[in-house]
């Protein structure tokens, strides 16, 4: 249960609603969640949701590697929503069931294609050492140009902020959900 009385569509300010009905008609297909508690205050919820809007689908990103960013992301933030929401998303783009039960269980997936271990690394080490390295990021930059460089950190940084107000607001996990991370061992 959230800590924050979440708006219903039969709640909705005026200010609220325009934003509202703009999420539900996007292509999410839906309010929930993250947009519900940020919907509180409706100017962050619309740039909040602008910025993903574009950091999810308009990247140079091909979504199986969007995805793969986002499932470390949730991993590491042990962000239970964002995983539920996000990892059907990446077994459907094509992200490998091993890799996503490895990344749930805390363990480096193995078998990954060339690009998918070049994410996987940068985005690791990012969270970890909260820093990334010049080696590691010059390989970034070799791969997905300077551009994607500055994608990935955004991304990283998007679907961190969108961990913490799940987390800090304590939305759960969607109702029905199949795809839950395993409690950390320790």
């Amino acid at each position: 249960m959230s800590y924050l009385p979440l708006p219903t569509p039969e709640t909705l300010t005026a200010e609220q609603k325009p934003i509202y009905d703009a999420l539900a008609g996007g292509p999410r297909g839906g309010v929930r969640g993250l947009f519900l508690a940020l919907l509180i205050k409706p100017e962050l919820c619309d740039k909040h949701q602008a910025l993903g809007e574009l950091l999810r689908y308009r990247t140079g990103f091909p979504p199986r590697l969007s995805e793969l960013a986002i499932l470390v992301t949730a991993r590491q933030w042990d962000c239970q929503y964002e995983w539920a929401m996000h990892a059907p998303i990446a077994l459907k783009a094509g992200l490998a069931r091993e890799t996503i039960d490895a990344i749930a269980n805390n363990l480096r997936p193995q078998n990954m294609a060339a690009d998918e271990q070049d994410i996987y690394e940068f985005s690791l080490e990012l969270h970890r050492d909260r820093n990334v390295g010049e080696a590691m990021h010059r390989k970034i930059q070799a791969r997905f140009g300077v551009v994607g460089a500055v994608e990935l950190v955004a991304l990283l940084g998007y679907y961190t902020m969108t961990a913490m107000t799940l987390n800090g607001h304590a939305i759960p996990a969607p109702p029905g959900a199949t795809m839950l991370l395993p409690p950390r061992e320790g």
